[in-house]
């Protein structure tokens, strides 16, 4: 593991809570919802600056396990939002060789949202560039317990010692398995905190929190939080290497 990441170092993995819609549209007198609406065109903008700037890995946390709390009125707005985004924006993701991918609880969700995830994922497998992964009905500490669960699971049955548990053996049980550690954590709307979003994975992640709400965000943004992570010094736990 390297140490500061340099001016020329760009991060693999990108992770953003996009947090500020509601927010948003309140300041500007409009519905939540018309927030909401918002983001999902900041959405837009940030997958093609992502893609643009050379990252490989963007996550992004749409809607979490505690969002069911909402309103259903907005519980119902935001799920169509989602249905929407998938049928209009997959196809031209696919076009622009973009590998979807969702992660989170898919257990108890309406089968046609189901199957919209599994035919997105199949259409864009094959696809080499930006992995989009979009974490739906995902609760990080509900992620670590299924694989607890699928480990315990296999001790129970004799097919896995206890001693051979290791962190590598638990993350390859976690929704995000396959993929790289996010090295940069991104979260708008001047929030300081990161509600049960990747706790595993983000033990030596960078984070920059943005004043701006998620309406706001654009590739002028994401070019923001990349440079603050460029000027960090990373030293997974280490020390700095000393010159002679």
């Amino acid at each position: 593991m390297s140490a500061s990441p340099g001016p020329d170092c760009m991060p693999a993995h990108v992770a953003i809570i996009m947090d500020g819609n509601g927010r948003w549209a309140t300041q500007r007198g409009l519905p939540r919802s018309a927030g909401h609406r918002q983001g999902v065109e900041a959405l837009r903008r940030t997958v093609r600056a992502a893609s643009d700037m050379g990252i490989s890995v963007l996550t992004l946390y749409s809607f979490s396990t505690e969002n069911w709390s909402r309103p259903q009125a907005e519980v119902r707005f935001l799920l169509e939002l989602l249905r929407r985004f998938i049928r209009t924006d997959v196809a031209d993701l696919h076009k622009s060789n973009v590998r979807i991918m969702i992660i989170g609880d898919r257990d108890g969700l309406e089968r046609s949202l189901r199957t919209m995830f599994e035919e997105a994922e199949a259409l864009t497998r094959a696809n080499s560039g930006l992995r989009l992964v979009i974490a739906f009905n995902y609760g990080s500490r509900q992620e670590i317990t299924r694989a607890v669960k699928a480990l315990a699971g296999k001790v129970a049955e004799g097919s896995l010692s206890p001693a051979d548990i290791t962190p590598d053996l638990i993350g390859r049980h976690l929704d995000t398995a396959g993929l790289p550690d996010p090295d940069l954590l991104i979260r708008t709307g001047g929030e300081q905190r990161i509600s049960n979003y990747l706790l595993w994975q983000c033990a030596y992640t960078e984070f920059v929190f943005l004043p701006e709400y998620w309406p706001e965000f654009d590739a002028q943004s994401l070019a923001r939080a990349v440079d603050t992570f460029r000027a960090r010094d990373r030293r997974f736990g280490g020390l700095k290497a000393q010159t002679a």
